[in-house]
């Protein structure tokens, strides 16, 4: 059964940074569970640079919607992260939410079966103004009630605000 850290926050909030040390701090050989798709140059140059800035430690495994299908067994995994994976499968089913979190919740529960410490970043993104379109707040419905259900079965859930962790549930 794995042990689940969530960490969630803000964009530039430092979930990402937060959990890179964490994960070295577990492990040697930590696996970076990358779910990004690149959808232009500019994020393409921003993958690369985190890439260069993990260091050779790490493992990194890409993967943009079945994400228990990657051999992590007995591993330290950090999973960065789940908006973009969200966003990957809101769009495999046509933006139908219900179909969408049904589907997320799954493959969700077949990973955790796995014997894996999972750090998990996820934004935070319903502290925003309600957006002025339907497909975007339905994403935001779409991601809150995926943090929450990540949330509730977490070991440990830590909220990242400007840079600095606050203890949500330890």
């Amino acid at each position: 059964m794995s042990t689940i850290h969530f960490i969630t926050g803000g964009q530039r909030s430092g979930k990402s940074t937060y959990a890179l040390n964490k994960a070295l701090l577990l492990s040697s050989n930590p696996v970076y569970l990358a779910t990004a798709k690149v959808w232009d140059e500019e994020f393409e140059k921003r993958i690369d640079r985190h890439k260069q800035e993990r260091g050779e430690q790490w493992t990194n495994i890409e993967e943009q919607l079945y994400i228990s299908n990657c051999d992590v067994n007995g591993r330290v995994v950090l999973l960065d992260c789940i908006t973009l994976w969200l966003t990957n499968i809101y769009f495999l089913n046509n933006q139908d939410v219900d179909k969408s979190l049904d589907w997320a919740k799954r493959e969700w529960n077949k990973l955790v079966e796995k014997d894996v410490t999972l750090l998990v970043v996820s934004n935070e993104i319903g502290m925003s103004p309600i957006p002025d379109n339907a497909l975007t707040r339905r994403f935001v419905d779409l991601q809150g009630w995926m943090n929450q259900y990540i949330a509730q079965k977490a070991n440990q859930v830590t909220l990242m605000v400007s840079g600095i962790p606050v203890e949500i549930k330890k």
